[in-house]
């Protein structure tokens, strides 16, 4: 395994292929007043490509194309806080998505435990460490164990994508599925909006 890092921005020349991994780490879970500290990226070949986000930056071209690029599949868990963070962020709408959580509830109903440590245990077979989730994001300087912890978020996910689409298949939710997915950057801005789970604006 490879971890790259980079400041502000995917490099120039740097090509992912046509379905990339994506997750984000930020100050906290607000993403309307946390800001976002580091966005990373894997095409699922072992190497993890990461980006630190500098306080107060509103633009990284390179990566806002790929977010933007409708060739170009962006595989998340839970999809809703990222796409949300990255829009924030730099104004853009994150399409195609897939979420493995949406996923997961949508197919394992028999179980609560839908985060992405459970998931990679059980479904691909790799145990990942948590112990970084709750550091501080926006130090200039990232620890290795930060580094590492930030890879491991998205090296599996387009194995673990794989074993949830054969799943949704094989059950016949796959259709459905992929209208939530489409649905998701939707579902950002309207938290973005302030439309957040208590104020669910599908209620009665």
């Amino acid at each position: 395994m490879a971890i790259f890092l980079y400041q502000n921005d995917l490099p120039d020349r740097l090509k992912l292929g046509p379905s990339v991994a994506i997750d984000t780490e930020t100050m906290g879970l607000d993403p309307r007043r946390d800001r976002l500290c580091l966005v990373q990226l894997s095409t699922g070949d072992g190497n993890a490509h990461l980006v630190q986000i500098a306080r107060g930056q509103t633009s990284a071209p390179n990566l806002e194309r790929l977010l933007t690029d409708p060739n170009v599949l962006k595989i998340f868990h839970y999809g809703r806080f990222d796409i949300a963070a990255m829009k924030a962020a730099f104004g853009v709408t994150t399409n195609p998505v897939w979420c493995t959580k949406i996923a997961s509830r949508l197919i394992r109903t028999f179980t609560d435990r839908h985060g992405l440590k459970y998931l990679l245990q059980e479904m691909v077979g790799v145990d990942i460490s948590k112990q970084q989730q709750t550091s501080d994001w926006g130090a200039a300087a990232l620890t290795e164990a930060q580094k590492e912890y930030a890879a491991s978020d998205v090296l599996h996910l387009h194995a673990l994508k794989k074993e949830l689409e054969r799943r949704l298949i094989r059950e016949d939710r796959m259709d459905l599925a992929q209208r939530l997915f489409d649905f998701l950057p939707t579902r950002a801005e309207l938290d973005l909006m302030g439309w957040a789970d208590t104020t669910d604006i599908f209620l009665h």
